[in-house]
């Protein structure tokens, strides 16, 4: 997300370079093009002007410190501003209710709302260890029940299930009375796909509003539609009292228009954004590490996170041990580091948390492919257990033998083991804890690889 916005941001904020002081007339010349930035990034127009004079009063005022150049000091004052329009903090779920607590979601069809349950199920599960319920008021569709039902199964959520002869209102409130028997902790009530024109729609959505009384309400919406999804937002908050909204679709979208809008047009914070299609891909809303992401800065604290959470901590301790002890890295010990890269949702969601990634060229950045991390493991689990340990053994035959295995081609086999060799040979350095060595042959194997 905010691909666009990111790369005309920071060649129109490097222009600044070069130059003594902030004056008006630089500030001005340096304004009209992030006005056309954001613009081209499908942010609404009030909140554009709005953004273009605060930014100006800001850099023109007390705020910039001598010790700043004035690209610095730009940079400094629009990601203040970037900040409070998004909203200062990432705003938590009030879940604090008789349990279980209720929390409804709507939206347009297609938004992703059944998906998104999912995900929220999930993400309270593992991250705020509460027992979660999710039920389907989607009397319209039993697709979308089944689908939120095989959901609930995959990820051992509590479904209840939804008698299409009942209203909207009656389905949820029997769900609750069930949760309350079993002792849950949360209840997530999926609802219908609705437009904010649609009055009988609407009709039926605040009545179940009325009769469950949700500690939150979120919006779900397509983050792909631009400054549309703060308009449709806003049209749903005069008809339900929404606490948040969650943009979903946001590893499609290369503007990031909503999420800019959607806190100055509403007033209710973007509390999560979905990042993928797997149920892991959910992550809470903070304005200041968006902001960040926005001006090329990357968002190390949310990777430092990602490692925290998905990385195997016993299985690191123990390769780290092992090289400790001067035993060798073999391509068991590579695929499970792939494998760890893959659960963190690959390369390309890993390099866009990275500080000067949009100096990267274009082109190479282009070259990302997680396919070719999927390419890798199945390579890799194509081989013996004795080839994992002992790689010198994979010649002309055993090649051959891998690839048809896994179904690749044997150019693909050959640029497996090459990788494996230059992260054997870097792994090498990493003996009695000596770190220095680490980044030495980091620095020297960054040569020859590519991304």
């Amino acid at each position: 997300m905010f691909d666009n916005l990111t790369d005309r941001l920071g060649k129109t904020l490097k222009n600044l370079r070069g130059q003594g002081r902030l004056t008006e007339e630089n500030i001005q010349e340096t304004m009209r093009e992030v006005r056309m930035a954001l613009l081209e990034a499908d942010v609404a127009l009030p909140v554009v002007s709005a953004f273009i004079e605060k930014v100006k009063e800001r850099a023109l005022g007390q705020e910039v410190q001598a010790s700043l150049s004035p690209g610095q000091s730009l940079i400094k004052v629009v990601q203040a501003e970037l900040v409070s329009v998004m909203g200062e903090a990432n705003e938590a779920l009030d879940l604090k209710a008789n349990p279980p607590a209720i929390i409804l979601m709507a939206g347009l069809q297609g938004a992703g709302k059944t998906t998104t349950v999912a995900k929220l199920g999930r993400w309270l599960k593992e991250n705020k260890k509460k027992s979660v319920g999710v039920v389907s008021t989607d009397i319209y569709r039993p697709a979308a029940i089944k689908q939120l039902e095989t959901l609930a199964n995959d990820l051992s959520l509590t479904f209840f299930d939804t008698d299409v002869t009942k209203t909207a209102a009656e389905t949820a409130t029997t769900a609750i009375e069930a949760a309350k028997k079993q002792f849950l902790d949360v209840v997530i009530v999926d609802t219908a796909g609705r437009l904010h024109i649609d009055e009988e729609m609407m009709s039926e959505i605040k009545e179940l509003h009325a009769a469950i009384n949700p500690v939150e309400t979120l919006f779900v919406v397509d983050s792909m539609t631009g400054q549309d999804a703060a308009t449709t937002a806003k049209a749903f908050n005069d008809a339900l009292p929404l606490t948040g909204v969650v943009l979903t679709k946001t590893d499609g979208d290369a503007r990031g228009g909503a999420a800019l809008s959607i806190r100055h047009v509403t007033g209710k914070p973007i509390k999560f954004v979905g990042v993928g299609e797997k149920t892991d891909a959910l992550e809470p809303f903070y304005p200041d590490r968006m902001a960040s992401r926005i001006l090329g800065m990357g968002d190390m604290l949310s990777l430092i996170e990602d490692i925290e959470q998905k990385v195997d901590k016993d299985k690191a301790a123990k390769l780290a041990k092992k090289l400790q002890k001067g035993k060798g890295f073999d391509l068991s010990d590579f695929v499970e580091q792939l494998e760890q890269m893959e659960s963190m949702g690959g390369v390309g969601a890993m390099m866009d948390k990275l500080p000067g990634i949009n100096d990267v060229p274009q082109d190479m950045r282009d070259k990302v492919n997680d396919k070719e991390l999927a390419r890798q493991i199945a390579v890799i689990r194509s081989m013996t257990n004795q080839e994992k340990r002992y790689p010198d053994l994979i010649k002309g035959s055993r090649k051959k033998r891998i690839a048809a295995g896994c179904g690749q081609e044997l150019q693909d086999v050959n640029r497996v083991l090459k990788q494996f060799k230059m992260m054997q040979k870097m792994m090498k350095r990493f003996k009695k804890g000596n770190m220095a060595n680490m980044v030495r042959g980091i620095k020297g194997n960054m040569k020859g690889m590519r991304m």
